[in-house]
């Protein structure tokens, strides 16, 4: 039998302080308010996830949100754990973002504007607490065209009926505006100008330009298209899910979409089609031309950033007025690495990955990310390593943690940066050079990180690790992930076998690097933070 364990990995000296690791417990599926079902990794379901979000079974992606109590509106497909055209709105509740209960589906295909389909889009709240879904659906042409969907009873907390608006679509492909019928969805949620007028972005393409298409409206009836797009890019192709926000200078306090002043910056973030992977960027929104201008110029794959460097896709941020503290949190969506095949023999696909707060950094060329709070309610048993001097190239096994399940928080105090190795400028893809120095290549600063999911042996693991290079007048932080030496323990051969990476600037000489790793069976979610001596 095969042991999952977890070994810290080290390659130089350095300091490993208030290392801690958390063991999970399991993510409960309420019915109705009440604990009815626990769904374990045990028997036939080994890889299933126990406190990401998920349906009980079938396919699943794009999230979409909420409304006093939380509430999650998903992209699903009833009938099978593959994609479908046809697939209809989900919808669970959660007072706290980690217990959900789930409802009836918000919405099916039933008017000729959505027959072949309900597609993503947003939620949005009207003056009056009152929220609407603008959405994009499949018509009976095969046209993408955008619908308005209300609650059926306002005053129902749970919002759990939904009715579509009789004139639908509000918004629809034509001779005169041009727009490609084929590329024209995910509406974003609409925030209001200075003129009380709303706007709203909806992602498309023009040949291989990459489009936010602006709209503006006085009553959130009637929409016309603006003069010029908020953002468009060449060869970016489709983009989809534009998300379009902003977020408070030298705060980590989130704020409502419609908010502005001097002291807020703009964010937005388009998922690349041609790509799958969602890049934002940080700018300035011309609010008398109803344009944004990227900082970095052009927004595009190389000068923009990215969410996450690995399966997370079509994701949506929303503004948590209910926590005391203000946050902007991030969604988004992991459609794991396994097979159709696959896929169909578990009866599930996709999962959401845990939510995030959001926040602009010191510097205000980047967002920083972190676990909300409420995950740590599911943490159980606590395993502890002290404050201790760790020698170079030892690998030091956790005792006491063998499940695949866990939490883990561990600080690394550096306290020779002149190490560094000097990262050769022809070094741009973070992914091949993951490749080139793996965790059993010895470098000036790292590797130092965790092999998860190792058989006792170390026959298979996944490393996961970083190392600090010295670039231009400031450090990079590259981290990895590495699933090459997985063999048998999870995906076996039915599954990509991905080496993962991205590329952190910091300028700061930061002594103390804390990587936070979660791991759940099939997925990991790896992150790490500086923190300024």
């Amino acid at each position: 039998m095969v042991v999952s364990c977890i070994w810290l990995m080290f390659f130089f000296s350095l300091f490993g302080y208030s290392g801690v690791l958390e063991l999970e417990g399991f993510h409960h599926v309420c019915r109705n308010g009440h604990q009815t079902a626990q769904y374990s990794n045990s028997g036939n379901q080994p890889y299933r996830t126990s406190y990401h979000f998920q349906p009980p079974n079938n396919w699943m992606n794009g999230p979409m949100l909420r409304f006093g109590i939380y509430h999650l509106f998903y992209q699903y497909n009833p009938k099978a754990a593959v994609w479908s055209s046809n697939v209809i709105w989900g919808h669970s509740t959660s007072t706290d973002l980690v217990n959900w209960t789930p409802h009836d589906p918000a919405m099916y295909p039933s008017q000729q504007s959505d027959i072949n389909g309900c597609w993503s889009g947003s939620v949005t709240i009207l003056p009056g607490d009152h929220p609407v879904i603008l959405y994009t659906g499949i018509d009976a042409e095969n046209r993408q065209v955008q619908n308005l969907a209300a609650p059926k009873n306002f005053s129902d907390p749970f919002l759990r009926e939904w009715v579509k608006f009789k004139h639908n679509p509000l918004l629809a492909p034509n001779s005169k505006n041009k727009i490609n019928a084929t590329c024209f969805r995910d509406p974003s949620t609409a925030w209001l100008g200075r003129d009380g007028n709303w706007r709203v972005i909806i992602g498309s393409q023009k040949k291989e330009r990459g489009l936010a298409i602006l709209f503006k409206s006085n009553d959130f009836f009637h929409w016309e298209e603006a003069e010029k797009p908020l953002c468009s890019a060449k060869d970016t192709g489709m983009w989809e899910c534009p998300d379009f926000y902003p977020v408070l200078i030298e705060s980590p306090l989130g704020i409502d979409t419609s908010s502005n002043g001097p002291d807020v910056r703009y964010v937005l973030k388009v998922s690349f089609f041609n790509i799958l992977h969602d890049y934002y960027m940080i700018g300035t929104y011309n609010k008398d031309k109803d344009i944004f201008i990227p900082d970095n110029g052009q927004f595009n794959e190389d000068s923009s950033m990215r969410y996450d460097y690995g399966k997370f896709y079509a994701s949506k941020t929303f503004f948590d007025n209910k926590n005391p503290l203000h946050r902007r949190i991030l969604w988004g969506w992991v459609n794991e690495s396994s097979s159709i095949i696959d896929d169909m023999k578990k009866g599930w696909s996709g999962v959401q990955a845990i939510p995030r707060s959001i926040w602009l950094d010191e510097s205000g060329k980047q967002l920083v990310q972190w676990p909300i709070k409420e995950i740590e309610k599911l943490r159980g048993t606590q395993i502890e390593l002290p404050y201790q001097v760790l020698s170079g190239g030892s690998v030091l096994e956790v005792s006491g943690l063998t499940a695949a399940q866990a939490d883990v928080v561990i600080s690394f105090e550096i306290s020779e940066f002149i190490k560094a190795e000097v990262l050769d400028p022809s070094w741009t893809n973070p992914q091949v050079l993951c490749s080139r120095k793996d965790a059993s290549v010895k470098g000036g600063l790292g590797p130092f990180g965790l092999l998860v999911l190792a058989s006792e042996g170390l026959q298979e693991y996944t490393a996961v690790f970083y190392r600090i290079f010295k670039g231009h007048n400031k450090y990079v932080v590259l981290m990895c992930s590495d699933q090459s030496r997985l063999i048998t323990l999870l995906w076996r051969a039915l599954v990509q076998k991905e080496r993962l990476a991205s590329q952190l600037g910091f300028i700061l000489h930061w002594p103390l690097m804390m990587l936070r790793l979660t791991c759940m069976f099939s997925i990991m979610e790896l992150r790490i933070l500086g923190s300024p001596d």
